[in-house]
C-alpha cells in the first residue's frame, strides 16, 4: 500500500482549511428543516413509543440528583465488563473533550477522513494534532504502518463516518502499543449487523478506549447519551474530569433501556434493515456511473460516500427538489467533489434517486 500523508497543525496556528464544526444538522436547520433529510446520521422513525415512554416516565424523579450506578452497570453487564471499565456521558462528543483535556497527550494523531470532533477538542484543548490521511486510491482502508510509533494518542472510527468502511479490528488492534491511548470510536457499530470487526468488551488490547453512542441507532440525539469503555485508570482520569452529574436522568433511563435484551435484539434486526436499504441505494447510485459519480465500496455504515464533479451544485439543486444531503469537503483528506448520503427506507431512496437522476440528466 502508497504511503499515506502525514500532515501536523499547530495550536495557535493557521485556522485548519477544514471546518471541523460543521456537522449534518447544519443542513436542515432553518430554511432546511422541510427538507427530506439524508445529511443527519440518525435513523428515521425513532425513538421507538416504548422507548418514549420509558424516558417520559424517568420524569417523576427529576427533583433528585441522577445516580448512574444502575445505568452503569447495565452498560457494563451488556458489553461483559465490570463498572470500573465504564463512563457513561453527554454523548460521545463529550468523551471527545474529556479525553482531549484528561488524558495529557504529546503527540495525538487522528487518522481521516473520519468525524471531526476529535481533532477540534484536541484542538480547543491546546494540543498540537497530526493527521493521517486515508487514501482514496486504497479504498480509504486503514494501513496500521502509517500511523507515526510516537504517536501516544491515536484516533480512529469503525465503521468510520463518512467513508463507511469498516476496518477489519485485527487492523485496528495494530495500532496499540505500551504507552499509547487507542481510542475507537463505534459511534456506528450497532449498525453493523453482528457488529464485526468490534472491539467494545475487549480487555486485551493495551491502552484501548472504545467510545459507544446511542443516539445514532434510537434517535436520541438531542438528549446527549453515550459512554466509554476503557481500563479502570483511564475511566477514573476521565470522570475526575468531568462536572457532577454529567449525564441526566432521563439519559440514565435511556442507557439502562438501550442495552436491556429486548432492545439489543430491536437494534439487531434494525441493522439487518440498514444493510437491506443500503444496497438498495448503492445500487441505485451504481447507476449513476456514466455521469461521473463514483461510490466509496464496501460501505458498511448506515451512509455512504459519493465522488462527482460539481458536488456543491448538486448538493444546492437537491435542496431545491426537496432534499437534504452532507457536504464532504468539511473533512479533511475529502474536497469539494464528495457529498455523504444517510441511508434510509426503500421509498424515500427512490424519491430521492428519481431527484438525483433529474439533477445530474440536467448538467
Amino acid at each position: 500500500m502508497d504511503t499515506h500523508i502525514l500532515t501536523r497543525t499547530e495550536s495557535g496556528g493557521a485556522v485548519p482549511a477544514h471546518d471541523l464544526r460543521h456537522h449534518g444538522d447544519a443542513e436542515v436547520r432553518d430554511d432546511g428543516s422541510a427538507l427530506i433529510d439524508l445529511a443527519v446520521n440518525v435513523r428515521a422513525d425513532t425513538p421507538p413509543a416504548w422507548l418514549r415512554e420509558h424516558i417520559a416516565a424517568s420524569l417523576s424523579g427529576l427533583a433528585a440528583y441522577p445516580d448512574g450506578r444502575a445505568a452503569r452497570a447495565a452498560v457494563a453487564e451488556r458489553h461483559g465488563l465490570p463498572a470500573e471499565r465504564v463512563l457513561l456521558t453527554a454523548g460521545a462528543a463529550e468523551a471527545f473533550v474529556l479525553l482531549a483535556r484528561a488524558l495529557g497527550a504529546r503527540r495525538p494523531v487522528v487518522v481521516h477522513p473520519q468525524f471531526t470532533e476529535p481533532e477540534a477538542a484536541l484542538r480547543d484543548a491546546g494540543h498540537a494534532v497530526g493527521r493521517v490521511l486515508l487514501r482514496e486510491a486504497d479504498g480509504f482502508r486503514l494501513d496500521p504502518a502509517a500511523v507515526p510509533g510516537d504517536a501516544d494518542l491515536v484516533v480512529i472510527g469503525n465503521p468510520t463516518n463518512p467513508t463507511s468502511v469498516l476496518h477489519p479490528a485485527a487492523d485496528v488492534a495494530r495500532l496499540a502499543r505500551p504507552g499509547r491511548i487507542l481510542v475507537v470510536d463505534e459511534a456506528f457499530m450497532d449498525a453493523v449487523p453482528g457488529e464485526r470487526e468490534a472491539l467494545a468488551g475487549r480487555t486485551d488490547v493495551p491502552g484501548l478506549v472504545v467510545l459507544r453512542s446511542l443516539t445514532k441507532t434510537w434517535g436520541l440525539a438531542g438528549l446527549r447519551i453515550g459512554y466509554v469503555l476503557a481500563a479502570p485508570e483511564t475511566v477514573a482520569e476521565l470522570e475526575r474530569a468531568q462536572p457532577l452529574w454529567p449525564v441526566s436522568t432521563p439519559a440514565l433511563a435511556a442507557a439502562r433501556a438501550c442495552v436491556g435484551a429486548g432492545a439489543l435484539a430491536e437494534a439487531a434486526r434494525a441493522a439487518e434493515r440498514i444493510a437491506a436499504d443500503r444496497a438498495h441505494l448503492l445500487a441505485g447510485l451504481r447507476d449513476f456511473a456514466g455521469h461521473g459519480l463514483r461510490v466509496v465500496e464496501p460501505a458498511e455504515g448506515p451512509f455512504v460516500l459519493v465522488r462527482l464533479e460539481h458536488a456543491a451544485a448538486v448538493r444546492s439543486r437537491l435542496r431545491d427538489l426537496g432534499y437534504a444531503v452532507r457536504r464532504g469537503d468539511t473533512f479533511p483528506g475529502l474536497d469539494e467533489r464528495w457529498l455523504r448520503l444517510a441511508v434510509r427506507d426503500r421509498e424515500t431512496v427512490d424519491g430521492f434517486l428519481a431527484a438525483l437522476g433529474r439533477v445530474l440528466a440536467a448538467g
